[in-house]
């Protein structure tokens, strides 16, 4: 228990100072500090609570059902412009916020998708994801989506391959949770 405060002091505080200040400011009725607790904190949480149980369930059948072997030969280091696509094809058929993409990312590096494919999984899903596109093509227009794309796919991929080049030699440490 020692060891677990000491590693999450940082957010502990946090987490405390946030709880101290809501109640005081319930407590004398300090109006913006309610709204923010009411209408802001309270949606997030409740989607969160009922965005993120799923995910992890989904990620944990990933983990369990889909063998490293294969992740790592259609999206490893060595899968080329197929892996990529993959990513990106993956990345447009999910749906959710954006803190959703980091935990299938993870899994993803874990199973051995080269950083590369990480990084172009995590650019796809902030922008390229099929609901998202709907919404941008009824208010933009199939033109601007369509060009939005265009110029989007090969930033990612050069952000990617500078990433790739960047982390390429530096030792991460998987820790499994």
């Amino acid at each position: 228990m020692k060891m677990f405060i000491k590693k999450n002091l940082f957010d502990i505080s946090v987490i405390t100072i946030f709880t101290i200040i809501a109640v005081i400011s319930f407590s004398i009725d300090y109006q913006p500090v309610i709204e923010i607790t009411k209408n802001n904190f309270a949606d997030f949480l409740i989607e969160m609570l009922s965005f993120l149980p799923l995910l992890f369930i989904i990620i944990g059948l990933f983990d369990v059902w889909v063998p490293k072997e294969t992740v790592a030969k259609h999206v490893g280091e060595f899968s080329g412009i197929k892996g990529s696509l993959i990513v990106i094809f993956l990345a447009m058929l999910q749906a959710g916020p954006l803190y959703g993409a980091f935990p299938v990312a993870y899994m993803l590096w874990k199973k051995g998708c080269s950083i590369k494919n990480v990084f172009i999984y995590l650019g796809a899903f902030s922008s390229l994801k099929l609901p998202m596109l709907t919404f941008e093509i009824s208010f933009l227009g199939v033109k601007f989506s369509l060009l939005r794309t265009i110029i989007s796919i090969p930033v990612f991929i050069v952000i990617a391959i500078i990433m790739e080049k960047y982390l390429k030699n530096k030792k991460f440490e998987i820790n499994n949770l």
